[in-house]
């Protein structure tokens, strides 16, 4: 698995990014039995920049906390049979790596959120990371009954991995 991560900001954390972005995504894409070696890229922005990225691509002028760019058009959630079809369009051609998608994160937001929800930053960044990696997996959370699901799985990962509310940074 390759995790490209990426922090265009000056903020930094108690805690190491690019680990904690492969701990979750990787009990992400095993919970979800993902069969392939995947590559993610991710994107740490401030509030200004993730403003900036949802205005261009979603049409929307407001900041977010995250936002996720799938590369496969699942038809059902986690069905990853569908890239078989086109290989080329899916995989990265040097690494043979199926090219999940990209994460944009706020790092102004994983501040702010962890403050106001009252848990670490870490806790906050791993929810962020697993959310959108639910997302790159083919969630979404436009009813109710996709967002039960989506929150189910995610709090299924993070305790799993022991990222409760309680931890520090």
């Amino acid at each position: 698995m390759t995790y490209y991560v990426e922090n265009e900001t000056e903020i930094t954390f108690p805690f190491d990014v690019e680990e904690l972005t492969q701990l979750v995504a990787d009990a992400v894409l095993e919970m979800e039995q993902c069969p392939y070696e995947t590559e993610v890229n991710v994107l740490i922005t401030d509030n200004e920049g993730i403003r900036n990225y949802n205005r261009e691509y979603r049409e929307i002028d407001k900041e977010t906390d995250v936002l996720s760019f799938p590369n496969i058009p699942f038809e059902k959630e986690a069905d990853f049979s569908i890239v078989a079809e086109r290989e080329a369009d899916y995989f990265e051609p040097d690494t043979g790596e199926l090219i999940l998608g990209y994460i944009i994160l706020s790092a102004d937001k994983i501040r702010e959120q962890a403050e106001l929800y009252g848990h670490s930053q870490k806790r906050e960044c791993a929810f962020l990371i697993a959310h959108s990696m639910l997302h790159l997996c083919g969630y979404d959370h436009m009813v109710p009954e996709e967002a039960a699901v989506m929150e189910e799985k995610q709090n299924e990962v993070l305790q799993k991995l022991g990222i409760t509310r309680e931890i520090e940074d």
